[in-house]
């Protein structure tokens, strides 16, 4: 006598093959890049001398590491993770510093005794834009509807986690904001002009077959 497959597995196994291969290979993709940030993240805070900064690290290395298991979750089974993604605040929004103070131009390393507070930051200023943009590209290719969202709600923190970066940077000058001139600003600021009425679109080609 045939054995009969329950359709609860039955299911969850179709849910399982529910990805395409481009999402196969991208998601791949952000998940060993979350890892390699991890482990960067990891690397990096032997070298951190400031404690504001080491709190930043650990703060993003903890939210990364729990993205990491939600994404792989929902990746492997093809549904809903037990854990929903999670939203990082930063504790404190600062006004960005504008204008350039004068400073040493920068340079290759020569040793390693030359790694500061500087350099991690802008290490793991990279780390995060790099793995935002792949986020993004990824939940673009991606089919099954779980993942994809679990891949864009992603987004939106790996920006808020840039920005903390961002913050901490320009407070201490190591990223500093050029600004133009009053007069061209305000030229590039007003070089665009609302849409206005009703636009007058053209007709569907006629010799097109709609459907």
């Amino acid at each position: 006598m045939q054995q009969q497959v329950s359709p609860t597995n039955a299911t969850q196994g179709a849910m399982n093959m529910n990805h395409g291969g481009h999402e196969l290979f991208d998601v791949h993709e952000v998940l060993g890049c979350a890892i390699n940030a991890m482990d960067q993240y990891m690397m990096l805070r032997q070298y951190v001398q400031d404690q504001e900064l080491l709190k930043i690290l650990d703060k993003q290395y903890q939210f990364m590491q729990s993205q990491y298991n939600v994404t792989a979750e929902c990746f492997k089974t093809g549904q809903e993770p037990s854990q929903k993604t999670s939203t990082y605040l930063i504790n404190e929004v600062l006004p960005p510093v504008y204008g350039l103070k004068p400073s040493q131009p920068k340079k290759p390393m020569q040793s390693i005794s030359e790694i500061n507070d500087a350099g991690v930051c802008a290490a793991m200023q990279g780390l995060v834009k790099s793995h935002c943009s792949l986020l993004t590209m990824s939940a673009l290719e991606t089919t099954n509807p779980v993942v994809r969202r679990v891949l864009a709600a992603q987004v939106q923190n790996f920006i808020e986690m840039s920005y903390e970066l961002f913050m901490y940077q320009n407070k201490r000058a190591y990223y500093q904001v050029p600004q133009l001139a009053q007069a061209d600003m305000q030229q590039m600021v007003n070089s665009f002009a609302p849409a206005t009425g009703t636009p007058q679109m053209p007709q569907p080609n006629k010799g097109a077959a709609l459907h």
